[in-house]
Parts: C-alpha cells; structure tokens; sequence
C-alpha cells in the first residue's frame, strides 16, 4: 500500500487548481471607484510591511531553535532526536507561514471588488467574498497534502525507512514547525487586529460618537490591515496547522496500532477525497437579494454539510477497502458528525439569530456592566455542548475501532487494542477536517467581507451597500467563531493522539517501567502546570492586546484633539503612526507568549522527567479546551450582540445601548480573535515540542538523580 501516497500529490493538484481558479474568479471583478482603489491600496500596502517585519522576526526565532535542533540530532548520532527532524522543522514552518501569507494576499485584493460587488447585488457580494475565502481554504488543504506527500517519500523511498512504526514517529515530529509558526502568526496578528479594534472603537464609536469605519478615525485603516493579518494571515497559519498536525497524529497511532501501511495511507485518503467533496460543496453557496441572516446561514450550511455528507459516503469504501474496518469508519463519522454539531451549537450561541445572543444585546439596556456579565455566562454555559460532543465522540471512535479497557498487556506496553482504539480517536479527528477546504472557506470570508464594509463607508458609498456588507460580516463573526470551533475541537482530539505518541516514544527509548498514573506525584504536578500554562498564557496574550490597544487609544485622541479640521472632515488624519504603533506592539508583545509554548515543557521535563510531561499534557489539553471554546464564543456573541443592535434593534447606532455593547464587544475582542484561538495551537505546539524533545528529558532529568 505504500506505492499509493503519491495520491497526496493528486489532492494537492486538484486543491491548488481549484484555489487558482477562484483567484482568477475574485480578480475578474471590478475594484470600484479611484477612492475605493486607495484605500484598499492602504491595506494593502500595511498588512504587506506587518508580514514582512513579522517574519522576519520568526525567522530569528526559527534560525535559533534549528540550530538547537540540529546539534541534538547530530551530536547524539539520531539517537535523541531523527536527524530528518531539524529540517522538517523549517519545512513545516515555511508551509504554514505561505499558507497564511497566499490567503492574505487575495484578501486584500477581494476586499473593495466586495464592496463593488455588494453594490450590485448581495448575492454577488456574497460570492466575491466566498471565492476569496475559497483560495485560503483550498490553499491551506493543498499545500498541507503536499508537505505530507513529500516528506513521506523522501523518507520512505529516498532514505529507506521501511518500517511504518519508525517512519510514522520520525513524521509526527515534522508537525512542531507549523505549530511554531502558526503560534506567532495567530498570537502576533491577533494582538495587531485586536489594539487597532479596541483602540478604534473605544475613542471613535464610544467617545466621538461617530461610525464604525469612519475615515474621521485616525486607527480605522490600522483596524482594517488587521482583519487581513489576524484573521486570514494568521487564522490560514492557524488552521494549516490543525490540518496537518491530524493527520500526522494519526500516522503515528496507525503504525502502532498494527495496521501497517494502511493505518498511514487512510487519513491522506480521506483527506483528498474531502478536497473534492469540498468542491462539490462550493458551488452550492449562494442567496437571494436581501436574504436575511438565516437564510445567508442556511446557504453556507447548504455547502458545508453536503460536503460532509459526502465524505462520509465515500469514506465507507475507502476505510472497509483498506483496513477491512467498519469500526473505523464509525470513528470517522463520529468525527463529520462531532464537526457539524460543534458548527451548529457555536452558530446557536454567537448568532444574532437566536436567543443566546438576542438576550445579552437586551441586556445592554441596563449598561456595559451587565452585558460584560451575560456574555462571560454565555461563554461559560457554551462549554457544555462542545465538551459533551467531543467526549461522546472520543468515547464512541475508542470503542468502535476496537478500543478495549484494558490498556497495558504484563509487560507494562499498552496493548494492540488500546492502541486501535486511539488509532480511532485520531481518524475522528481527521473525519472533523476532511472538508477543510470549505470550512475554511466560509472563515475566511468574513474578514474579507468586514474590510469591504470599512472600505464602503471610507468611500461613501450609499448607506443600502454598507448594510449588504453588515449582514455579510455578522455572518462572518459566526461563521469564524464555527471554524474556530472546528480547530479547537480537532485539537483536543488531535492533543489525545499525540499525547498517547509521546507515551510510546518514551516506553520505546527506555528501558525503565514508568508511573503515568494520576497516582503519580510527578503526574500531578504536571497537571497543574498544565493548567497553569492555560491561563499564563492567556494572561500574556490579553495584556499584549491591552498594553498596545492603550497605545491606540492615546494616539487617536491625540490627533482628535491636536489635528484641526478632522471632525469636519477637511483634514485627514494620521492613519500611519496608527499602523506603525500596531506593528510594533504586535511584534513586540508576540514573543512572550509564543516561547512559552516551547520553554515550560522542556522546563517540566527536565525536571520531572516524563511522566510530569504526560501531566503537562494533559492539564493544558483539558484546561486550554475548555477556556478556547469559552473565550471564542463569549467573544463573537459581544460582537453579533452589538452588530443586532447595530441592525435596528434597542435603539440602534449611537444609542446608550449601542455604547454598552462597544463595550462588551472591546472586551470580547481579544477573547475570541486573539487568546481563544491561540489556545488550540498552544495544546498542540505543547505535545509536538514535548514528542521532539523526548530523547533529551529521558537523558537528562532531575528525577533521575532522586
């Protein structure tokens, strides 16, 4: 079976096909009137130098790491480390960091021929947006495939690595430099976008009363540049990341589990036959002229769960004709099904369609006190719905696939059954980001389709156009808080599998028996600084969009104050010192956070050896679930609860209420683009850097010399 992966090769063709195709769709349309042109050439032209000095940053990060990389492969001859990994490392990171950077590029091309489009007709709009989302959704999938396909083999057939168990261990470690990546892209971009939206709303909306986007304020090009490196560069790092880490996750549990090739090959099977149902489903995404929210909801539904639908009828053949497993295949639907229900509960609690978030914009009629509340209970409540569907399906997939309760044979080893039970747990994850490509895609057109909205009122366009881009961006916020949904969920599913890899690296580079039990101190401890990491973390990340967000909101009310002639709109402000003090805050305040992820496991197995790192895991897997999904939907229900009130509703724009809900939407801006999405990358990059690093904690620990 292994002289079948070159069908990789073939999903990455038909994904990078279909992504030109729709660039060359997105760029057919107009990009409207000289002014509009301007200021879309400004965003441009910002988010380009924000990549450019962010990248340039990592790359000193990357260089540092590599070379850490390189001297444990080589001075311990690939005993503590494959001397395959350091370079994969470098692979993995270039992949995810083009991934986001292709995605913003359309972005910031789509977003005037948007608001052209949305001029002419909202279905129109709707599909410019869409086809740009399409190329980061389509991009991500393909140049993820690729990556796989060429490491496998180069390894397999250019270096000779017959074994499956060998070669899927040595690949589960290429997933650590597109964590790493997707950390500083997610982290960096998400503190850029979110100080320039607080910034911009606090001292506009709130204090100067004027609109959202209005080109009166000095931060609303900064704010539109960071919807593009935020929540497309950073989000297509993000969820490149996701994609690849499943499917490589499962590589390793397939080896173990006793399927040999087929165990491998599976997952990428699914994978490209998700990228054509994920075609399929594309073309079925379209509205009627003022549609309202529901129906616009019920058009991407339309395309996302035929795409499903879809993979999990195809999948039946593929599974029973490669591993002769129908378990299995009960594993991958549960894994679809897991996907589509976490989208459908997201979408219940952050759309302005239902009561959830209908109640917390009613309560902005008592103040911003009392919508900070009712949305910090919204988030919390949300929790249960995610983590019931996630551990029904973690349940289901272990025993389907042959899972058994009993885990360890006499020897110590965990037993083939355990094993194919968790080779289980991992294909669900695959099965969740099968149709990638068009979940994906309805993410991303929402930052394309809230630039088109600042551009519409920077340009003065009439007030009909920016009410077609309002109702394209309270999508948006759904249909990202949906996609974040998808990758937190895969990511604790992912977490368990690479968890589980890092016990069999270990037991297979030691000869002593070890103590994973929750009965071991060590263990325990791990777990607590699990938990701690969650909320250090987060804490790092919140006070990064704080301390640059207050720089904004100084600079905004200076040029208010000191700048004649801006209120009446006969002069422009400084829209460049906005961006540049985005810039470097983001830079700035990036990497703290991201090193974090790779110094506290390192740190805790250096000094409690490995089975504190199987705590570690676990408490930050369990507590960095739970707190993504609360941050993630308690955010974008603040944002639709203001844009509801936006729509008409309790006074409308300027209204008291209007102004509680900025409130509550300033606070929920790091929550759901910033700190919430981080935390999925954080559980990963933790179980990949602790996978990568295994060798050099059973040399050298503390416990060892106690």
């Amino acid at each position: 079976m292994e002289n079948m992966f070159w069908i990789g090769f073939v999903g990455f063709a038909l994904a990078i096909a279909f992504a030109w195709m729709q660039k060359g769709k997105v760029m057919s349309y107009s990009e409207g009137t000289e002014k509009m042109q301007k200021i879309a050439a400004s965003i441009r032209e910002g988010a380009n130098a924000y990549l450019k000095h962010q990248y340039t940053t990592v790359a000193k990060v990357f260089a540092v790491v590599f070379v850490v990389l390189l001297i444990m492969a080589f001075a311990s001859n690939g005993k503590m480390l494959s001397k395959f990994t350091p370079f994969a490392f470098l692979t993995g990171g270039v992949w995810s960091m083009l991934a986001g950077f292709i995605g913003m590029k359309i972005a910031t091309n789509a977003n005037a021929r948007t608001a052209q489009a949305a001029s002419e007709g909202l279905n129109k709009g709707l599909r410019v947006a869409f086809s740009s989302g399409s190329v980061m959704g389509f991009t991500v999938v393909g140049l993820g495939m690729l990556d796989i396909s060429i490491w496998f083999h180069l390894l397999h057939f250019g270096f000779g690595i017959n074994d499956p168990v060998a070669l899927g261990n040595i690949m589960v470690m290429n997933g650590m430099g597109a964590s790493f990546m997707a950390l500083f892209a997610r982290v960096g971009g998400g503190i850029y976008t979110k100080a320039a939206d607080v910034g911009a709303d606090l001292v506009g909306k709130v204090e100067a009363g004027i609109p959202e986007d209005d080109p009166r304020n000095p931060a609303t090009i900064a704010d539109n540049v960071g919807d593009n490196v935020g929540d497309v560069a950073g989000m297509g790092a993000d969820l490149y990341e996701s994609y690849v880490g499943s499917i490589l996750a499962t590589f390793a549990l397939g080896a173990v589990g006793g399927y040999g090739w087929g165990g491998l090959l599976l997952p990428v099977l699914l994978a490209v036959a998700g990228i054509v149902c994920s075609i399929i489903g594309s073309f079925l995404i379209k509205t009627k002229e003022n549609a309202t929210q529901q129906s616009l909801l019920k058009s991407l539904r339309t395309g996302t769960y035929t795409a499903a639908v879809l993979s999990a009828i195809v999948a039946a053949p593929l599974t029973y004709y490669i591993l002769g497993s129908w378990g299995v295949y009960i594993a991958i639907l549960c894994g679809l099904i897991g996907g589509c229900a976490i989208g459908y509960f997201t979408e219940y609690y952050t759309s302005d369609t239902y009561k959830p978030t209908q109640q917390l914009a009613a309560s902005s009629e008592t103040g911003s006190a009392t919508v900070i509340i009712g949305g910090l209970s919204l988030g919390m409540k949300s929790t249960l719905t995610s983590i019931l569907i996630v551990a029904a399906a973690v349940l289901i997939s272990y025993f389907a696939a042959g899972g058994s309760s009993v885990i360890v044979d006499a020897s110590g080893m965990f037993t083939e059954a355990f094993n194919r039970g968790l080779y289980g747990i991992g294909i669900a994850g695959v099965g969740m980001l099968s149709t990638l490509g068009i979940t994906l895609a309805t993410d991303a057109y929402g930052p394309v389709a809230d630039n088109a909205g600042g551009i519409a009122e920077m340009a003065g366009l009439p007030e009909e156009v920016r009410n077609r881009t309002d109702a394209l961006d309270s999508l948006g916020n759904t249909t990202a808080a949906t996609g974040k949904g998808f990758a937190i969920g895969s990511a604790s599913l992912t977490a368990l599998a690479l968890l589980v890899s890092y016990v069999n690296i270990i037991q297979n580079g030691t000869t002593e028996t070890l103590n994973f039990t929750l009965t071991s101190p060590t263990v325990l401890v791990g777990m607590f600084l699990g938990a701690m990491l969650t909320f250090v973390f987060s804490a790092f990340t919140m006070s990064a969009v704080q301390t640059a967000a207050q720089s904004i909101v100084v600079e905004v009310r200076r040029q208010f104050k000191e700048i004649a002639g801006i209120m009446e709109g006969t002069t422009d402000p400084d829209y460049a010192t906005c961006v540049g003090l985005c810039t470097r805050g983001a830079l700035h305040e990036m990497v703290a956070p991201a090193l974090l992820a790779i110094i506290v496991p390192i740190a805790t197995g250096l000094i409690l050896g490995p089975t504190g790192v199987v705590g570690l895991l676990g408490g930050v897997s369990v507590t960095g679930f739970a707190m993504a999904v609360f941050m993630s939907n308690a955010g974008g229900a603040w944002d639709n609860a203001k844009k509801y009130i936006e729509s008409g509703h309790h006074g409308g724009k300027g209204s008291p209420c209007h102004k509680a809900a900025v409130v509550g939407d300033t606070v929920g801006d790091p929550f759901k683009d910033t700190s919430g999405p981080s935390l999925n990358i954080l559980i990963k990059l933790c179980s990949t850097v602790s996978i990568v690093f295994s060798g050099l904690v059973i040399a050298f620990n503390l416990m060892n010399l106690l």
